[in-house]
């Protein structure tokens, strides 16, 4: 089977995307408590939270995780210990909750010490990298595993997921190639999906996410994500009406599954029920306090108006920050990024973007590297970042906004009026705080 374009979709199944679980609405509560070297989200919120989706699918893996504790109690057996860790990486993808990545780095580590070859927490060490945003890393833990087991498509899915995150786009395609040829299934279909929307060729992007939807996966929260995937494949190219299709499958998947309700949330705002929009998100973040769902609610505080529970959420997402840090996860871009979005200690966030950029020179990475040089005024510097991250050809709307940006920013108002046009027509709704600035912009350029 041929990998038609190339592409994968955000660290599925492999790697981790972070998430979880609180109790009071976000807003209500104090400011975080400074955080510990074992802090978890519940300590951060005063221990009123869950860490439960409180779905199927979650005691599916809380049952999983008992049952390897339970076996290793009477026996110190490797496998069981790679088992373990898997659950914990799975739970983590579940809960949000980055203390799962010490837990499994901890039991992965002790199946090595029993058997240094076991395939399984080497891969298993290789993703939890990859969760932890060490790229570098998960590629060699994946390449370790490979070569012990050349048949096991998971860890062809960890290299080819490093490989993108590391801007080497021709080496993750080649990988990914191999893992469909092994085995075409979801978790091969979804990044074929990524590699695909990176190369600006949605129509084969929307293909294989639907092929990978239908394909099965190991858990029900997968096949819920990849369906959530194909949400945001028509929402950034303003089909909001197969989103929601996509984000009420995903919950008929997996009752209460939050991304899909974050998704719904996202709708509401695009259509201008900000009020709706804030009541969703406030739910979403009472059950899972991601930051990236913590800042959508602060940001549609701040078009609303209502500043001072905007600055709660922001505030709220430093200290959420720190315990990511403390389990060993790198959030530089990310936290460059929401800095220079808000205008917050740009020097600190263009110090960040350029040292993630020096290590993995990802599109990304690069769209965020000339993101932070725009916000701190190096018009020249952010041009030359902003071409490397439309290298590859990607329709997205928010890099071709910071492109039109910089461009009206050196004068180049015919290149800025043709960004700021493709990303307006791609999707208007790209973002709550920029759309409104790409369409001001475009009319001053007349």
């Amino acid at each position: 089977m041929q990998l038609i374009g190339r592409h994968k979709r955000e660290l599925i199944i492999g790697a981790a995307v972070l998430i979880t679980v609180v109790g009071l609405a976000i807003f209500l509560l104090p400011q975080p408590k400074s955080s510990s070297p074992n802090t978890s989200l519940s300590d951060l919120f005063g221990g009123n939270n869950r860490t439960s989706l409180g779905s199927a699918g979650g005691d599916v893996t809380d049952s999983q995780i008992a049952a390897y504790q339970d076996k290793l109690k009477k026996a110190a057996d490797p496998d069981s210990y790679s088992k373990l860790g898997l659950a914990y990486l799975q739970k983590a993808r579940e809960v949000g909750d980055p203390t799962y990545y010490t837990k499994a780095e901890g039991v992965f580590k002790k199946a090595l010490e029993l058997s240094p070859e076991n395939v399984e927490a080497l891969g298993g060490l290789g993703s939890l990298s990859l969760s932890r945003h060490q790229f570098a890393d998960g590629l060699v833990w994946g390449q370790k595993a490979q070569k012990l087991r050349p048949a096991t498509p998971y860890n062809y899915g960890v290299m080819a997921d490093a490989l993108v995150e590391l801007g080497r786009y021709d080496e993750a395609a080649n990988v990914v190639q191999q893992m469909v040829d092994l085995r075409p299934d979801l978790s091969s279909y979804s990044r074929i999906s990524y590699l695909r929307e990176l190369r600006g060729q949605y129509d084969g992007a929307v293909q294989a996410m639907k092929q990978a939807a239908t394909a099965g996966g190991p858990t029900s929260e997968n096949r819920a994500y990849v369906t959530y995937q194909l949400g945001n494949l028509y929402f950034n190219h303003n089909d909001l009406t197969q989103a929601a299709a996509s984000y009420q499958e995903a919950l008929s998947i997996f009752p209460g599954y939050v991304y899909a309700q974050a998704g719904l949330a996202r709708i509401k705002a695009a259509n201008n029920d900000f009020d709706g929009a804030i009541t969703l998100y406030t739910q979403v973040t009472q059950r899972m306090p991601l930051p990236e769902f913590i800042i959508e609610l602060g940001d549609l505080y701040t078009v609303t108006g209502r500043t001072d529970e905007a600055k709660k959420q922001y505030d709220l997402v430093r200290g959420i920050q720190q315990i990511y840090r403390e389990n060993g996860v790198d959030t530089d871009l990310e936290m460059a990024l929401f800095d220079a979005d808000h205008d917050f200690n740009l020097p600190d966030a263009l110090a960040q973007a350029k040292k993630v950029y020096a290590v993995r020179p990802s599109i990304k990475a690069a769209d965020g590297l000339a993101w932070t040089l725009y916000k701190s005024g190096d018009y020249a510097g952010a041009a030359e970042y902003s071409q490397q991250a439309l290298r590859l050809g990607t329709q997205d709307s928010l890099m071709l906004f910071h492109a039109g940006m910089i461009k009206a920013k050196q004068g180049n108002k015919t290149e800025a009026r043709a960004s700021l046009e493709k990303a307006l027509s791609l999707n208007p709704n790209f973002s709550l705080l920029y759309a409104p600035t790409a369409r001001k912009t475009l009319a001053e350029l007349g």
